[in-house]
């Protein structure tokens, strides 16, 4: 080998994209000590993307006071880049991670994911790229709107902040408080799903039960995402009929209307930004990995976005993962290769999330040493 392309997303609860793609440097040079190994950590708009924007761009970390999902106080972080770009990934104020022991999409707000855009904006921001994976909320982005200064309003003419469980109540909204210069912001927001806002295929009954919903509330908050859509529809003229709509429990529909903001594929964008084109041109391999590979893994995440790029160039793309599901290597798209599991035996989860840095170290040696004789065999 002697040019290598390193680029992967996180393995949820285990290691980051930065941390995978070290761990993949230093078994190619272990083998290879000559190679020519370039590193993309990635993110396809789910926790870490700020970071992975900041290993690849100059800027800054920044600082804000916000909320959690239900109101209680953290620190928050978004990326500024010396460009003027933020980068706010709504998972560092709003995701999961943060309220494992207190699931509730009904009452969870995207409030403190507005309270971060607010700050990038009066920073100065001239662009923010946001977002929207690994969300622990189902209120099409009203919390997030109401940050901002958009009102909503019941049938009574009360103000309220909408939540997933309320979203059916709204029958007014103004946006003559939302904050000022916003319009002069480009704003982009990258999601990885493809799902519509509500029904069977939609935010609540794909997504609801991982944020703790059963099918009675997965019900409700099909319910009200419907009837938000029909009063947007009815009221002024606005459709979510798109793809992603469904995206973060609908934070894209906030994004959309009040943020006039583009709905993006996040692996493609990044891609886009670091002229994947140009970095992987002559290099022997492209190296990828994902905590698990499933069916939704090639609608659109990263191992999907970078096999449009391989396929096109003819450059073999091997993916490592921590598990494979419900799939076969002729549901591969065309541009992947090949695909290791990091065990060949069936462990305990916890342990094998435990031994995830040596496991890929162990198989990447293995491919490594196995190049010449059969390359991505």
């Amino acid at each position: 080998m002697n040019k290598v392309v390193l680029i992967s997303d996180s393995f949820k609860h285990s290691l980051s994209s930065i941390e995978i793609c070290s761990v993949m440097e230093n078994a190619v040079l272990s083998v290879y000590p000559n190679c020519k190994v370039i590193k993309i950590p990635v993110s396809d708009g789910g926790e870490g993307l700020s970071d992975c924007f900041l290993s690849i761009f100059k800027g800054q970390k920044q600082s804000v006071i916000t909320v959690d999902p239900f109101g209680n106080g953290i620190t928050s972080t978004y990326a500024l880049l010396d460009d003027g770009t933020a980068v706010i990934e709504l998972a560092a104020s709003c995701g999961l991670r943060l309220v494992r022991q207190k699931l509730d999409p009904s009452t969870a707000s995207t409030f403190g994911f507005g309270k971060v855009i607010r700050h990038a904006i009066e920073a100065g921001a001239k662009k923010i790229i946001l977002g929207v994976g690994d969300s622990a909320t189902n209120d099409a982005g009203t919390g997030l709107a109401s940050a901002l200064g958009v009102r909503f309003y019941d049938q009574n003419g009360n103000q309220f902040v909408p939540n997933g469980g309320t979203l059916g109540k709204i029958a007014d909204i103004s946006i003559s408080d939302i904050i000022k210069g916003i319009d002069k912001i480009a704003f982009s927001t990258l999601c990885d799903v493809k799902n519509p806002l509500y029904g069977t295929n939609g935010a609540a009954y794909v997504f609801g039960r991982q944020k703790g919903a059963d099918n009675e509330m997965i019900a409700m908050l099909d319910r009200n995402l419907r009837s938000y859509s029909h009063f947007l529809k009815n009221k002024y003229g606005f459709s979510t009929e798109y793809e992603g709509a469904g995206a973060a429990g609908g934070t894209t529909i906030a994004t959309k209307l009040f943020l006039n903001s583009q709905i993006k594929r996040g692996i493609n964008t990044v891609l886009e930004m670091v002229d994947f084109a140009s970095v992987i041109k002559n290099a022997d391999v492209v190296f990828t990995g994902e905590g698990r590979l499933d069916k939704q893994s090639f609608q659109g995440k990263v191992i999907d976005g970078i096999a449009n790029y391989t396929a096109e160039a003819m450059i073999p793309l091997i993916a490592l993962v921590g598990q494979i599901s419900g799939i076969k290597a002729t549901d591969y798209p065309k541009g992947l290769t090949a695909v290791y599991p990091l065990l060949d035996v069936i462990v305990d989860l916890d342990q094998a999330i435990k031994d995830t840095a040596i496991n890929m170290m162990n198989t990447m040696i293995r491919i490594c040493k196995d190049w010449d004789k059969a390359p991505c065999q």
